[in-house]
């Protein structure tokens, strides 16, 4: 299994911010933009959260298994490679989705002086926020999950389970 690269993450953030300022002035000039959902930072927030959750889980029994404490419960490599390619998948609809919400929040700057949509480019920051909380909680998890280095291993790094 390949690592996420920060760079493939922030291509997809930068090219989807372009694309949603580019179709939010086209909207708007055509007709009314719609507003940015109350719910996206909160889905965003909570996705972090489970992401983040899990890879402390996981971190603290594969510490106790490497520790051989008695009665640590092992981790399947089955389940810790799902963990992974569930975090790796929520990090990209992460920057995809942040990307969407920073280019529309962009747009939105122009318009402050209207009070709703003030809010909307207040709940597109927040969005952005959430996603990148979302990417760095599921590089976290990939981390945590990542094999120890291999002598037949000559990329020169580790990889994620798999």
């Amino acid at each position: 299994m390949k690592e996420l690269r920060i760079r493939v993450l922030a291509g997809v953030f930068v090219v989807a911010a372009v694309l949603s300022w580019a179709g939010a002035r086209l909207w708007n000039s055509v007709g009314t933009l719609p507003s940015v959902p109350v719910a996206a930072p909160i889905v965003l927030a909570l996705i972090a959260v489970v992401l983040l959750s899990t890879a402390l889980s996981l971190r603290a029994r594969l510490r106790a298994q490497r520790e051989r404490r008695p009665g640590a419960k092992g981790v399947d490599p089955l389940m810790a490679a799902r963990a992974v390619v569930f975090g790796q998948a929520s990090a990209l609809v992460a920057a995809l989705v942040a990307g969407m919400y920073g280019g529309t929040g962009l747009f939105l700057l122009e318009l402050l002086d209207i009070p709703t949509r003030r809010d909307q480019a207040l709940y597109a920051a927040f969005s952005v926020v959430a996603g990148i909380a979302v990417i760095a909680s599921a590089l976290f998890l990939e981390r945590v999950c990542r094999l120890p280095e291999d002598d037949d291993n000559h990329h020169g790094g580790a990889e994620p389970v798999a």
